[in-house]
C-alpha cells in the first residue's frame, strides 16, 4: 500500500512538472524569448530536479512556481550567470575575504561565510558585490547540485556602518527566489543589540517558508550548529583556516596519502608510518596535487600488476567492507554507491566499498580524492579501468579516526585515447577539465549504541539494532536537553541571588536613613526649653532694680 501511494505521488509530481513546463512555454514564451538566456530555457526543459525545486519551494502551487521561474530566469540573464567567471569579478573583491565558502556544519551542509565587518556600504560597488555573491552561489550549484548551504553572518566587531539593507535583501532574495531549496539555515552570530530593529525588518523579508531557517547565536551557542573543527578561534573553535587569494578556498578535496603508491596491507602500512612521516604526508597532501611522488609505471605494467594483485588479494581487501546498494549512472563510469559512503563506530564498520564500472569502449583513468586525507585510506586511489570492467576501491578509516558527515569524496574519471603512451600523473596534468567526469560522495555515520555492561558469552541475548539506535538517539537528546535546562537553571539561580542581595542592600539603606532622621530630630526639642527658662528669671530680676 505504501509503495502504491509513493508511486502515485511520483506520478503526481511528474504531472506537475510537465504542467509547469507547458504553461511556462504558453504563457511566458509566447510574446518574446529575449528576456531569458537560451541556455536556462534548455535546462528548464531537461532538468526535472530544477522544476521540482521551484514547485517544492512554492508548495506545488503552479502559478506561484511560474512567477518564481520567470523572476529567476530574468535575473540570471541580467547578471549574466552563465558567463560569470572569476575573471569578470574585480580582483579586490576576492582579496578582501568578505565572502567565501569553507567548512561544513554538523548536518554536513557547506558553510557560506559573510564577514560583515569587512563590508562597507558603497553605491558605486553594490552591483559588483551582487555579482560576487552570485558567482559563489552559481559555482557551488554546479559543483554540488542539490546540496543545501548554511549561511553564516559573522557580525563580530561590526556596527551600523557595516549594515547595508539593500545588500542584505538581495542575499535573502537569492535564496528565496533565485536558488530554491538552497538554504539549509541562516545563522546570525554575535549580533550587536543596536541592530535588533534592523534584523526585525530582515525577518519580514524572509517570508513564512524561510523564517524558520533564521537562527540567532552567541559565541557559546554557535557550536550547537557548527563543530569546533570548522569554527575560527574568535568563536571558540579550533579551525586554523585563514582566507587568502588565490586560490579560491572552496575546493577542499585533497589527494589521499596513498595516492598512486604500492598497495600494501593495513598492518604493514601502519607499522611503517611514524609521526614524522605522517606529518610530511599530510602537509604534502594539502600543498601539492599529488601527495606522494607517483611511481613511474607504464599503464600496461600497472594494469597487469593490478590484475595479479586482484587474483590473490581481492577477497582479502574487500573483506569487512560495506557493500553499496545504489548506483549513479555516469557518462564514463557507473559509481556505487550513488550518494553516500557509510561508516560506523564498530571495528567491523570502518570500511566501505566503492565500485566503478567502465561503460565506455575505451580505457578510463580514475582518481579518488577526499576532504580528510589524514583520516582515510583509499586503495587503490588512482588507476585505470578496462572497457566493460569493474574496479573495487576500499575506503577505510585509519587508526582511531572517526567518520564525520562533513567529510566528502570526489571520484574523477577521464577517457584515455593513447593507452600505454602516457604516465598516469602526466595524463592528469594534461587532460582538459571539460573531459573530466566528477562525482561527489557524502559520508554517512551510522548510529550505534554500545551496552555499558557486556553480556556473558554463553548467555544468548537478542538485541534489536533499530531499537538501540532509537534509544541511543533519545538518550542523547534527553542529555542535551538536561544540560541546557541545567545551564538555564544556574543562570536563574545566579540572577535570584543578585536580586536578593540588592533587596537586602535597599532594606539596610532604608533603615539607616530612618535612624539618621530620628537622631537628628531628638536633640533639637529640649534645646529650646532651657533657653526659655533662663530668659524668664532674667526679666524678673531686672524688675526690682528699676523700681528701686
Amino acid at each position: 500500500m505504501a509503495e502504491l501511494d509513493q508511486h502515485e505521488g511520483e506520478q503526481d509530481i511528474e504531472k506537475k512538472i510537465e504542467e509547469t513546463r507547458q504553461r511556462f512555454k504558453n504563457e511566458f514564451l509566447q510574446d518574446s524569448t529575449d528576456k531569458y538566456d537560451s541556455r536556462d530555457l534548455e535546462r528548464l526543459q531537461t532538468d526535472d530536479a530544477l522544476v521540482e525545486g521551484y514547485l517544492t519551494w512554492r508548495l506545488y502551487v503552479v502559478d506561484d512556481a511560474l512567477k518564481m521561474i520567470d523572476e529567476s530566469l530574468q535575473w540570471r540573464k541580467e547578471y549574466g550567470l552563465n558567463d560569470l567567471t572569476e575573471s569578470t569579478i574585480p580582483k579586490w573583491m576576492f582579496e578582501t575575504g568578505a565572502v567565501y565558502l569553507h567548512g561544513y556544519d554538523k548536518e554536513g551542509n557547506k558553510l557560506f561565510w559573510f564577514k560583515v565587518k569587512l563590508h562597507v556600504k558603497d553605491a558605486k560597488t553594490i552591483m559588483d558585490k551582487k555579482k560576487y555573491v552570485a558567482f559563489w552561489l552559481e559555482r557551488y550549484a554546479k559543483k554540488e547540485p542539490g546540496m543545501p548551504l548554511t549561511v553564516v553572518f559573522d557580525m563580530t566587531e561590526s556596527g551600523l556602518s557595516n549594515i547595508d539593507m539593500e545588500f542584505v535583501k538581495y542575499i535573502i532574495n537569492c535564496f528565496k527566489v533565485y536558488y530554491p531549496k538552497f538554504l539549509s539555515k541562516m545563522i546570525i552570530v554575535e549580533m550587536p543589540w543596536i541592530m535588533n530593529a534592523a534584523w526585525k525588518i530582515v525577518k519580514s523579508w524572509l517570508g513564512p517558508e524561510a523564517i524558520s531557517k533564521l537562527k540567532f547565536a552567541s559565541r557559546s551557542e554557535i557550536q550547537t550548529f557548527i563543530g569546533p573543527e570548522y569554527l575560527p578561534p574568535h568563536m571558540g573553535g579550533m579551525d586554523p583556516f585563514k582566507y587568502s587569494y588565490p586560490p579560491l578556498p572552496d575546493d577542499d578535496f585533497q589527494t589521499p596519502v596513498c595516492e598512486n603508491g604500492p598497495i600494501v596491507s593495513e598492518d604493514e602500512m601502519e607499522s611503517k608510518e611514524g609521526d614524522a612521516e605522517g606529518k610530511d604526508a599530510l602537509e604534502s597532501s594539502f600543498n601539492s596535487e599529488v601527495a606522494v611522488k607517483p611511481k613511474k609505471v607504464n599503464f600496461l605494467e600497472d594494469s597487469l600488476r593490478a590484475e595479479d594483485n586482484d587474483k590473490g588479494d581481492a577477497s582479502g581487501k574487500t573483506k569487512g567492507a560495506r557493500k553499496p546498494l545504489t548506483t549513479f549512472k555516469g557518462p564514463l563510469l557507473d559509481v556505487s554507491p550513488s550518494e553516500e559512503l557509510s561508516f560506523g563506530s564498530g571495528e567491523t564498520e570502518k570500511k566501505s566499498l566503492i565500485i566503478l564500472s567502465n561503460v565506455t569502449k575505451n580505457q578510463v583513468a580514475y582518481k579518488v580524492r577526499t576532504t580528510a586525507p589524514e583520516k582515510y585510506r583509499v586503495k587503490p586511489s588512482s588507476s585505470c579501468c578496462e572497457p566493460g570492467a569493474s574496479v573495487d576501491i576500499v575506503v577505510s578509516l585509519h587508526g582511531g579516526s572517526q567518520a564525520s558527515p562533513q567529510d566528502r569524496f570526489l571520484v574523477m574519471a577521464a577517457e584515455m585515447d593513447n593507452v600505454g603512451s602516457q604516465e598516469l600523473a602526466q595524463f592528469w596534468k594534461e587532460v582538459p577539465k571539460t573531459k573530466i567526469m566528477e562525482h561527489r560522495l557524502r559520508c554517512h555515520v551510522l548510529e550505534s549504541v554500545k551496552p555499558t555492561v557486556s553480556p556473558p558469552k554463553d548467555s544468548p541475548v537478542e538485541t534489536g539494532t533499530s531499537g538501540q539506535q532509537e534509544l541511543g538517539t533519545a538518550l542523547m537528546r534527553m542529555m542535551a536537553c538536561n544540560s541546557r535546562l541545567e545551564q538555564k537553571l544556574n543562570t536563574c539561580l545566579w540572577v535570584q541571588k543578585v536580586l536578593i542581595v540588592l533587596v537586602l542592600l535597599l532594606v539596610v539603606l532604608n533603615l539607616l536613613s530612618l535612624f539618621w532622621l530620628d537622631t537628628s530630630q531628638q536633640p533639637s526639642l529640649p534645646a529650646t526649653a532651657p533657653s526659655a527658662c533662663i530668659c524668664q528669671p532674667q526679666t524678673v530680676q531686672q524688675g526690682p532694680q528699676l523700681t528701686t
